[in-house]
């Protein structure tokens, strides 16, 4: 599938799960996050997809220097 063939970075959504494990983060962080804003996600149907841009974004604005 494309998912399996696609480098994380280069992928324009994931799942809440994918993002996970891509983190390390639990799922009630996760959604703190979007919750303040800090996170993108969209809805398709009833499915939450968050913006794997604004996960890089987040995590390069909050590395260490």
């Amino acid at each position: 599938t494309l998912s399996n063939s696609l480098p994380f970075a280069q992928r324009l959504t994931c799942t809440i799960d994918e993002a996970c494990v891509a983190t390390g983060l639990g799922r009630t962080k996760l959604y703190e996050l979007i919750n303040e804003g800090r996170l993108v996600t969209t809805t398709v149907g009833r499915r939450r997809l968050v913006l794997v841009r604004s996960l890089l974004v987040f995590f390069e604005a909050n590395m260490p220097k």
